[in-house]
């Protein structure tokens, strides 16, 4: 789960950062990748213009994998831009049901 600090000049803008990869969907599950909890993190270099996203799969052997990733780096730069958006894969913590949310439980029928 991402938590933000009020007191980062930037914290506005990574909230935006979330809201849009709301609309990345799990091509199987059909469910966006904030409310199963996909997404640890959120970077911005405004000085470079970058914008890093940190995040897992259900799998390391999620079929679509690749596209999600894709989707994650054109949607930020559809969003942002001028900013350039990198994907950074992570498999530690390992992804579980316990990282969905309450509203991606109710979705999933949880």
């Amino acid at each position: 789960m991402i938590r933000f600090d009020i007191t980062d000049q930037l914290s506005f803008m990574k909230m935006g950062i979330v809201e849009s990869l709301r609309l990345v969907m799990d091509p199987e599950l059909h469910i966006n990748i904030i409310e199963l909890g996909l997404v640890y993190g959120v970077k911005i270099d405004e000085t470079n213009k970058q914008i890093g996203i940190e995040m897992t799969l259900s799998s390391p052997y999620c079929p679509m994998g690749e596209s999600i990733l894709s989707a994650v780096k054109n949607c930020i730069e559809g969003h942002f831009i001028g900013f350039q958006a990198t994907v950074e894969l992570v498999w530690e913590p390992v992804w579980s049901y316990d990282n969905i949310t309450e509203e991606g439980k109710r979705l999933l029928s949880i």
